[in-house]
């Protein structure tokens, strides 16, 4: 027995001499040796001890064959590099001539000794590193040559947890919610593709928010719409006061036909600026004043008020951009019956672009994702980093649930 009684020189081969390694380790150790690596004082008796334990297993699988009748003998040993947050770990796994061994410590082509290293590289990952960055971290840090196919295996860990996470429960009411559509570059069949990701973002009944889903799709329709829709319903949502749209193609009709009660705001600032870029440079700053006059009235009556006046200045020089307001009106206008703390809110979507300008802090260095699945892993990683930060009310949140109970007589059910 060891020292302590804690490691039994039994579970050892014959060649292995613990006393012999106890005093070489303290030896090695006072001359500045690391403990673990490829050259640390502890990797051989970590060798020892997974040849060991593996060496038990096969005779207890052996064990099991003769009990049941069945012919089967040991075959040698088949050499394996594990790879350790450590380092790398010279190890023999057993074979029996049946070919019906299965490992348990160590299983058949596995490479990793435990999932620290895992944990460690999927933690890389989502801080936005690229697969050769995270290779070279790796070799640096650990002295471990990791591929790009087994980052790759390792990464695809998370496909299970999205979708889990993606088909999770949700609340039955969003007092609001916020979508918004971010683009990336993917391959896929061999070209390099425009993929857009659609973010959904809800505030619930108590200020809180946190992202809904996030959906991609090649092009935006009612029909695609009606599908994400259908999906925040099967998932529990039953209710939304308010949804702050950018002007997304086909939604308001998906909204009509699956959340009939909710009203839609459209983004007053993604509209200013599709409207600016239509105006021409030396009329842009008067524009602005006078289109100013509209968007920040007090009341809807004077907000019409003021753009029958933008028309009658400006119609005629540019009557794309008033055809644009007038004809999208009624959802522009939405927030005026509102008070102010609601109508900061909810006139414009940046509550979703926040996340997505947090999102693309962790996508910059990525030029085009090698598949659709390299992209939702990012994101999702990135979304697990950000939501963490998302511990508090929103900033008036008491005064602003107040007032939609009262507009919204009924729909809300806080429990105080």
């Amino acid at each position: 027995m060891t020292q302590k009684g804690i490691i039994s020189e039994s579970i050892f081969d014959a060649s292995f001499n613990f006393a012999d390694f106890q005093k070489e380790a303290i030896a090695k150790l006072k001359l500045g040796q690391p403990l673990t690596g490829n050259s640390g004082v502890l990797t051989p008796l970590i060798k020892q001890i997974i040849n060991a334990s593996l060496d038990a297993e096969m005779d207890e699988h052996l064990e099991d064959c003769n009990q049941s009748g069945e012919a089967n003998r040991r075959n040698g040993r088949l050499p394996k590099t594990l790879k350790t947050a450590d380092g790398l770990v010279e190890i023999e796994t057993p074979r029996d001539r049946a070919g019906t061994f299965e490992p348990q410590l160590i299983k058949k082509r596995q490479t990793i000794l435990n999932e620290s290293l895992d944990e460690k590289i999927i933690g890389l990952y989502g801080l936005g590193m690229s697969y050769q960055d995270i290779r070279s971290h790796m070799q640096e840090m650990y002295g471990v040559e990791v591929s790009a196919g087994l980052l790759s295996k390792i990464t695809d860990k998370l496909l299970p947890l999205i979708t889990e996470w993606r088909n999770r429960p949700l609340e039955s009411i969003y007092p609001i919610v916020f979508l918004d559509a971010m683009f990336f570059k993917a391959r896929e069949d061999g070209k390099v593709i425009t993929k857009t990701v659609y973010n959904i973002l809800g505030v619930n009944q108590y200020g809180h928010k946190d992202i809904l889903g996030f959906y991609i799709a090649d092009s935006e329709g009612s029909h695609f719409w009606l599908g994400v829709l259908n999906d925040l319903k099967a998932r529990g949502v039953s209710d939304i006061l308010i949804v702050c749209i950018d002007g997304l193609k086909g939604f308001p009709e998906a909204i009509a036909a699956s959340f009939p009660k909710t009203e839609i705001q459209l983004c007053i600032v993604h509209q200013i600026r599709h409207s600016i870029k239509y105006v021409g440079s030396k009329h842009q700053k008067e524009f602005m004043r006078d289109l100013k006059m509209v968007y920040q009235a007090d009341t809807k009556d004077l907000a019409e008020h003021h753009l029958i006046e933008l028309d009658d200045k400006w119609g005629k020089q540019y009557p794309m951009v008033l055809k644009s307001w007038q004809n999208k009106w009624e959802h522009l206008s939405a927030y005026f019956k509102y008070s102010g703390e609601i109508r900061r809110l909810i006139y414009t979507t940046n509550a979703v672009e926040g996340f997505d300008r947090q999102v693309r802090k962790y996508t910059k260095s990525k030029g085009a994702f090698t598949s659709e699945n390299a992209l939702v892993k990012l994101i999702y990683s990135a979304y697990q980093r950000i939501a963490e930060k998302w511990n508090q009310p929103m900033h008036n949140w008491a005064l602003i649930v107040s007032q939609l109970d009262i507009y919204f007589e009924n729909r809300l059910n806080i429990e105080l």
